[in-house]
């Protein structure tokens, strides 16, 4: 989209004035409200480079749009249209502040989400995500949130995830392995976000299949495909996810990598995917957050929990020396046995998880034969604690987007919680008694 430049401006401030101007435009025929439109991306774009130098001024941009007497009166008009004008845009600085105000109100509102996926937006997102990276790292990282975010509130079509192929992924997988020393950005955070809302798009689709909803063929999950394959050449991305386990505070983002390590450890071909260092982390981490996750949290606790059986039973921490054997034991006792009447009964589904993980060969009581602990937990029948639905489970498993993890820390020290812990000591005062069990829930 071209536009032609009539504005003449001595300063920032006269900027933001004449933006003002634009937006608070009061139209009544959509002739109208297109020309405003037009006027509001070509005076943006045309200074974009003189006065909106920063990701906080582009939002701002967004913000005088969508709280303008324009959008307020006119708000599915304009919503489609800037949709739109996406879809068909080429010029750098026009994109970026299109796919800003987009992903600036989709955040106020799911409209916008479900509207850019029924306009077809995530196959441009796709394409420009393969396309722009070069472009504006502005721009590129927009669109990169833009596609997690539209990503994680909705289910896609099989027919969007089909454009995902092979190369998509391995172009995600090669920016991070080939940036891992950059102090900048440790996380990749914008590409791992896409790749983990990509996988539980496509754990999804499997639960549709095992619940007979669906009789589409197999779509594969692109993500672990190529973990499993060429999953050396990218352990970037897996010491990455586990640092921003340890340090993420949202419980939606968190059960996306639970799922994704589920996943891994779950399928052979990527057992032993990450290195046995990182595994050790990977138990601190979920031996912590088991620990300190308040009682209404049994979403995230049943989630790792289901992560914690496959991590000791598959990988190659089941190998000796074995790691913080006691420890583990002690947590799964607490979690799997109901305490004093002070405290809340522990959930089913809890102690059910608790007691497979404490079936691992090497964490087992070598003094109980293994039919009586069988006999004990009710498990008499010798493929009783495999499933063929815990792939279904598991991704239906939910958070709603935004929502803080809750702890049982004090608030001085809630904030730090995702730092390191001191965890055998931990492990110890709860055991004690010092911690509080679980509502009941319906198992998942």
């Amino acid at each position: 989209m071209e536009f032609e430049v009539s504005y003449s401006l001595d300063d920032e401030q006269q900027f933001w004035d004449e933006l003002d101007e634009i937006v608070s435009t009061q139209c009544q025929e959509q002739l109208l409200i297109d020309h405003a439109l037009k006027s509001y991306l070509r005076f943006t774009s045309s200074y974009k480079r003189e006065y909106l130098k920063s990701e906080y001024d582009i939002a701002r941009c967004s913000y005088r749009l969508r709280e303008s007497t324009l959008f307020s009166a006119h708000k599915g008009y304009v919503r489609r249209q800037i949709i739109h004008t996406f879809l068909q845009e080429s010029a750098t600085d026009t994109l970026h502040l299109l796919a800003s105000f987009l992903l600036f109100d989709g955040r106020q509102s799911g409209e916008t989400f479900e509207m850019m996926k029924d306009e077809g937006v995530f196959s441009r997102l796709v394409e420009l995500v393969q396309s722009r990276r070069d472009d504006d790292p502005g721009l590129y990282r927009i669109v990169l949130d833009l596609l997690y975010e539209m990503s994680r509130v909705q289910r896609l079509p099989l027919e969007e995830l089909r454009l995902i192929d092979d190369t998509f992924i391995t172009h995600l997988f090669e920016i991070i392995e080939g940036f891992s020393d950059d102090a900048s950005d440790p996380y990749h955070y914008p590409i791992i976000r896409v790749l983990l809302v990509l996988n539980e798009q496509y754990m999804l689709t499997t639960y549709d299949r095992v619940k007979g909803r669906s009789n589409d063929q197999q779509l594969s999950n692109k993500v672990i495909k190529i973990l499993s394959v060429q999953g050396s050449a990218y352990k970037t991305f897996g010491e990455n996810i586990i640092l921003l386990l340890n340090r993420e505070s949202e419980a939606s983002l968190q059960i996306l990598i639970l799922k994704l390590l589920y996943l891994l450890f779950t399928t052979r071909a990527t057992y032993e995917y990450f290195y046995t260092n990182d595994l050790r982390v990977l138990v601190d981490v979920i031996v912590r957050n088991l620990l300190d996750l308040p009682d209404e949290s049994e979403t995230l606790r049943h989630m790792y929990l289901r992560v914690l059986f496959p991590l000791l039973a598959h990988t190659q921490l089941r190998h000796p020396p074995h790691y913080k054997r006691e420890e583990i034991q002690r947590l799964l006792q607490m979690l799997s046995h109901v305490r004093s009447a002070h405290f809340k009964p522990v959930d089913e589904t809890t102690v059910r998880l608790a007691n497979r993980c404490g079936e691992v060969k090497w964490l087992a009581n070598p003094e109980i034969p293994e039919n009586a602990a069988r006999l004990h937990l009710g498990m008499t029948n010798p493929r009783a604690k495999e499933s063929s639905l815990s792939v279904a489970e598991v991704a239906t498993l939910k958070e709603r987007p935004g929502v803080t993890t809750p702890s049982r820390s004090e608030p001085e020290t809630g904030a730090g919680h995702r730092g390191n812990t001191n965890t055998t000591e931990d492990v110890n005062a709860k055991a004690n008694g010092r911690s509080n069990g679980y509502e009941p829930t319906s198992e998942v």
